[in-house]
């Protein structure tokens, strides 16, 4: 991510993915970025680094992929990220 992005990155992977912050080992706090995780109780099913990278070159083709457990919950967690303001795509939807 660009430096100086972290509040955003929080606020689309905590508010609207629904992860929560885990804490970076302090030997990479003064980094930037931001860790999130997601969780099945008390165990962890996904965890996210976010780095900071200067200069900011966006990835051609990686990206994190999270599984839904239903249809109905993709269409609500789209729902959740149209209306917070963020761009979707439907454009390579697929099913497994």
């Amino acid at each position: 991510m660009p430096r100086g992005r972290e509040d955003e990155a929080r606020r689309f992977y905590s508010v609207v993915l629904g992860l929560q912050e885990a804490q970076k080992p302090q030997s990479l706090a003064g980094r930037g970025g931001c860790w999130c995780r997601a969780f099945d109780g008390e165990n962890i099913t996904a965890e996210i680094h976010l780095g900071v990278e200067e200069p900011f070159h966006a990835a051609g083709k990686s990206h994190p992929g999270l599984v839904c457990e239903s249809l109905k919950e993709l269409e609500e967690l789209a729902s959740r990220i149209l209306s917070n303001g963020y761009e979707l795509s439907w454009a390579e939807r697929g099913y497994v």
